[in-house]
């Protein structure tokens, strides 16, 4: 599989230690895995795989008595949802944030509930994202990173139609079904809202192509 990259400087510390010496405890790198499978589910529309490797990831992880811990790899459960603009405040890191230390995670939380407070301590690439518009959302170089900014914006109430056209482009590139069909409904409805009936119906062509999962089209009506 091919490994996915940030909201993964979370998976990165979540792995730290895999290319020194000596290994990581089979724990981390077990949690690690599941919680790339998970993600990779999740985007692909697969929530129950998604589900079952989540569960399998927090029991890693629970293994160490670490709420640290088990708050990152909440955030990047929830930095998949934000990307697929399923954000649902991530309550499952609200439980644990007390315990939670690292300023630089609490403002990745903060980033991800549309209320960036701490740009300085964003990963790289948010960073810059959060500072500008479309054009810095699109310089992202790694796919899940540019959609997890882009929904980011979407929560902190930057939404334009470039940027919904941006990241419905950005996840069909990666055959990613869940925020495909997430991204091209948000613009559907902006269409609709501004009266753009061609892009409402061109969008909802799209969305049938995904919808139909593999099925044949279906002829025209005479």
């Amino acid at each position: 599989m091919t490994r996915l990259a940030a909201p993964l400087v979370l998976l990165i510390a979540l792995a730290a230690g895999c290319a020194g010496k000596p290994p990581p405890p089979q724990w981390r790198m077990d949690a690690h895995d599941a919680a790339e499978r998970a993600t990779q589910a999740y985007l692909s529309g697969d929530s129950r795989v998604a589900a079952l490797e989540w569960t399998r990831a927090r029991a890693e992880v629970s293994r160490t008595g670490r709420p640290e811990l088990l708050a990152r790899l909440e955030l990047m459960r929830c930095a998949a949802e934000v990307a697929s603009l399923q954000a649902t405040g991530c309550p499952a890191f609200e439980a644990l944030r007390a315990d939670v230390g690292d300023p630089e995670l609490l403002a990745y939380a903060d980033y991800l509930a549309g209320r960036p407070s701490e740009a300085a301590l964003l990963p790289p690439a948010q960073r810059a994202a959060a500072a500008g518009g479309e054009a810095a959302i699109a310089a992202v170089a790694d796919p899940l990173a540019r959609l997890v900014a882009a929904g980011a914006a979407v929560q902190a109430g930057r939404a334009t139609p470039r940027l919904l056209a941006l990241a419905a482009d950005t996840a069909s590139e990666q055959g990613w079904r869940r925020p495909v069909l997430a991204w091209l409904l948000a613009g559907e409805q902006r269409a609709q809202a501004a009266g753009d009936a061609a892009l409402a119906q061109a969008l909802r062509r799209r969305i049938a192509v995904v919808e139909s999962a593999g099925a044949p089209p279906a002829a025209p009506a005479h």
